[in-house]
């Protein structure tokens, strides 16, 4: 079994360098010519061109090419600029759609501090970042970003924060120490990581990877490795506009012969299967599907959530299962104490007071024994020892309160020893009360056994076996709380006593501080939210699963029955291990990246539409790959911003639920605009084949139906992209991904729409014809205009236009209005008459018209009326 890294042995690793000396200018030279810049390398990049010529490789936009040809060769020059026209601005739409920036990577670089400090040739010197070479010896100190990977090689005091990599925000105690077992990145505390920093202490420090060969490098790997997916309206619409061009291309070629064997000239007979097509093409429906998801981002961003990728918005409506990261995005992403445990009783922060002893030394010990400040608000320091600032904030002391300046000016620290990670305790000496007194914090496990006494209210007492069993119980249950404790001890010297002659022993026990990373108070009713819109959220971390267990709990992620993983436990499972237990699992705890893209991809497996959020570069590759990629705009990293498709301005975690809502209203009045289009064209279609069949006139110029597809069929679909939201859209269960959009339903829905507006489109026609041919047309023309005009109010919710209430969409009116508007000029202006080939109609014509094209809506919005009375629904 090969051996990573930090399970080799140190000396083996130093075998050949010289800790002293570092590499020589000759052997950096040689390994960076050879392994290659400490940098992150990217795929390349579709160009801009290639995109937009892509675009005209789909099936309906060649039969769209080849009907532009037809009416060119036919003489019809009008015809062939509008279609052309067409096909370039749908191209441009979907270039402007495809071509976005892609910056993880350069985030990813950005992390890289531009210097640092090696030794080379015996001498300490600065360096660009991207020199660095494997078998460099790296000088670490508190502030310096790490820019490539290496093993400890002399350590003092480290402390490095990987939250970028791991996802958690408390410091890493560093230690120069031997590894043997395997263990996750989090707790591999021999190594150092690029793309961390240190936050304490310094470190000598062996360049063990750079470049790809790091962690960062494996996670910039994986981001190049994850396509993005499309969502399941894509899907549906790419797998119907593929099987409409077939359709197309099928019965406009059945048309064609038939009309030829009618008799027809060659010409006319192209001319009318051109028709067809473009009746049944429906041209504007990438469009209107992609300005109606930009519609809903806009709303969505005065709401606090950003939308990157407009194909996020549809997702949003799907999205089932919710992967979410703890630190920062579930929780507060800062260190809070709990409770504190003194003299036998738990309390809370705000109940401490000076006037009392026991209270009065621990807040000593809390200032004093505290390297860290709070300045404006912010912490500067350990999160850990800020948080016990905020705590002796809160104390009880004279009118003015604590202030830890105040302490800290008039009480000279005389002796420290530093904290250490292998002992566990850090420690200073004050005068305090005229008495050299001594001030030690640390591990519970550590302090007690150098204990002999206890403070309480009535004194100092020698403590007693079960005073250590009273507090070890309490330890536990703060433990099992997911709680880190801290234990506070102090010890009185003599005028001549030094700390460290005497040493860290006979303490006088103090009390316990239990602190917690808390969830944020708007996480618990989100999650209920979304548990009861039917999306199932789950825990990713890297801390700790007892930890990460009980803030699952307390949110309401975690229930009786659930289990919690780690990611060493993940890795020992087979996929169909996973898969048996995956619904089971609520919380998944030290993990790497590897587990989290596996966690959605198992998921995705099982037919879920999977949403990521994270805030740090360890979530990025996994927000890729789930179909909604959800990062923190406050905390988040470039790279997971970069990464995601979209973006909590706030960092709350309530928004998701918000933007899920507006997900799902957006969803349905894409189906509803699809259903306008789609019923409208059908209706075209069989006006276009009834008079194919019995050899009538072409019912229809080219230039008709597109006038109707792109203007007065896009503003109406696009009015039922704005209609309001609906709160009760939360109580629906997500839609499940499998079934695409043309349903049993939706398709019944489409005739039973299309068919009363063919019947009145022919009887126009047939109105019309009794004049002549050109009157025929026209009057198919304007009616089956009018009539689609009048359908978009059947079409803004399933419920009749008085459910609903008429005036609750005001765009609705103003897109018939105009509509109605862009009919007339084509009917009255003589210029446009002649570029429609459309007669002059008078009066008694055109309120016909209109008669009949108000009769399909008539008949509708009566049978939804009913059916409402019937469902209870008025």
């Amino acid at each position: 079994m090969v051996k990573e890294i930090y399970q080799i042995k140190k000396d083996e690793l130093l075998s050949n360098v010289d800790v002293s000396k570092g590499l020589t200018r000759e052997e950096a030279k040689k390994r960076l010519e050879q392994d290659g810049e400490n940098v992150l390398k990217e795929t390349e990049r579709k160009s801009v061109l290639s995109v937009f010529l892509g675009q005209f490789a789909d099936l309906l936009v060649i039969i769209l090419i080849v009907a532009a040809i037809i009416s060119m060769i036919s003489g019809n020059l009008e015809s062939t600029i509008v279609i052309i026209a067409v096909i370039i601005l749908n191209a441009i739409l979907g270039t402007v759609q495809y071509v976005k920036a892609e910056k993880s990577l350069e985030s990813l670089k950005a992390l890289s501090s531009p210097h640092v400090k090696v030794l080379r040739d015996g001498i300490k010197q600065e360096i660009l970042s991207k020199d660095v070479v494997k078998g460099d010896i790296v000088l670490l100190e508190a502030g310096d970003m790490i820019v490539a990977d290496g093993r400890i090689v002399n350590n003092y005091s480290l402390q490095v924060n990987e939250s970028s990599l791991t996802g958690e925000s408390t410091n890493v105690d560093k230690k120069d120490m031997e590894i043997s077992e395997a263990l996750p990145l989090g707790d591999r505390v021999n190594m150092v990581y690029s793309g961390s920093l240190v936050t304490y202490g310094r470190a000598t420090v062996l360049v063990t990877g750079t470049g790809m060969n790091t962690e960062m490098g494996k996670i910039a790997q994986l981001m190049n490795d994850t396509s993005q997916k499309k969502t399941p309206l894509q899907k549906s619409l790419d797998d119907f506009g593929k099987k409409l061009a077939i359709i197309i291309m099928i019965i406009s070629c059945i048309v064609f012969a038939l009309r030829l064997w009618q008799g027809q000239p060659i010409i006319d007979s192209l001319m009318f299967a051109v028709a067809l097509a473009v009746a049944a093409i429906p041209e504007a429906l990438s469009s209107i599907v992609t300005i109606v998801q930009a519609m809903g981002t806009r709303k969505m961003a005065t709401e606090n959530a950003i939308i990157k990728e407009l194909k996020a918005v549809e997702s949003l409506g799907s999205v089932s299962v919710i992967c979410s990261d703890k630190t920062g995005t579930l929780t507060q992403n800062k260190m809070t104490v709990q409770e504190i445990y003194t003299d036998g009783k738990c309390i809370k922060p705000q109940e401490l007071d000076f006037s009392k002893k026991t209270h009065e030394y621990l807040l000593y010990n809390a200032i004093l024994n505290n390297d860290s400040t709070i300045k404006d608000g912010t912490g500067i320091g350990d999160p850990t020892e800020y948080c016990l600032l905020s705590m002796a904030r809160q104390a009880s002391y004279k009118e003015e309160g604590v202030n830890e300046n105040y302490f800290r000016q008039n009480m000279e620290r005389l002796e420290e020893i530093p904290f250490d990670s292998d002992r566990k305790l850090m420690s200073t000496r004050y005068i305090i009360n005229d008495v050299s007194t001594v001030f030690t914090k640390g591990a519970l496990d550590v302090l007690l056994d150098r204990t002999v006494n206890i403070l309480t209210e009535d004194g100092i007492r020698k403590i007693t076996e079960q005073d250590k069993e009273n507090i070890l119980n309490q330890n536990r249950i703060f433990s099992e709380n997911g709680l880190r404790v801290l234990s506070f001890a102090y010890k009185e010297l003599g005028n001549n006593e030094s700390l460290v002659e005497v040493g860290e022993n006979n303490y006088t026990f103090i009390g316990l501080v239990s602190m917690v990373d808390p969830p944020r108070p708007e996480s618990i009713q989100a999650v209920a939210d979304a548990q009861r819109a039917g999306i199932r959220p789950v825990m990713i971390t890297g801390d700790h699963k007892v930890t990460a267990t009980a803030i699952a709990r307390q949110i309401g992620i975690f229930k009786d029955g659930d289990m919690a993983l780690t990611g060493q436990e993940l890795d020992k499972l087979t996929d169909d291990e996973l898969a048996e237990i995956l619904e089971r699992v609520s919380v998944y705890a030290r993990v790497s990246p590897e587990n989290k893209i596996r966690i959605v991809e198992a998921w995705q497996k099982k037919g879920k539409i999977v949403s990521m959020t994270g805030d740090g570069v360890n979530d990025a590759p996994a927000l890729k790959k789930a179909e909604l990629g959800v990062a923190m705009g406050i905390t988040g990293t470039e790279v997971s911003k970069d990464a995601a498709a979209m973006i909590l301005v706030d960092d709350n975690f309530a928004t998701i639920i918000k933007a899920v809502l507006n997900g799902r209203n957006v969803y349905r009045n894409i189906l509803n605009a699809i259903q306008f289009l789609l019923s409208g064209n059908l209706a075209a279609i069989i006006v276009v084949l009834l008079c194919s069949v019995f050899a009538l006139p072409t019912p229809f110029e080219p230039v008709h139906l597109l006038f109707i597809n792109l203007l007065t069929d896009s503003l109406p679909a696009l009015a039922i992209g704005m209609e309001p939201s609906d709160k009760n859209l939360l109580k629906n269960k997500p839609r499940d991904p499998k079934k695409g959009f043309l349903t049993g339903k939706f398709a019944s829905l489409l005739f039973a729409y299309a068919l009363p507006i063919a019947c009145v489109t022919m009887v126009a026609f047939f109105c019309g014809y009794s004049i002549s041919a050109m009157y025929a047309s026209t009057f198919a023309f304007a009616s089956l205009t009018l009539a689609r005009l009048f359908h978009g109010f059947n079409c803004r919710s399933d419920r009749s236009i008085f459910s609903i209430k008429f005036l609750s969409n005001k765009w609705s009116l103003l897109a018939f209005l105009a509509g109605v508007i862009l009919l007339l000029l084509v009917m009255i202006v003589p210029i446009l008459n002649k570029l429609f080939t459309v007669a002059y109609l008078n009066i008694q014509q055109i309120s016909l018209i209109v008669g009949l094209a108000f009769i399909p809506t008539f008949i509708i919005q009566i049978v939804k009326v009913i059916r409402d009375k019937l469902m209870g629904s008025i």
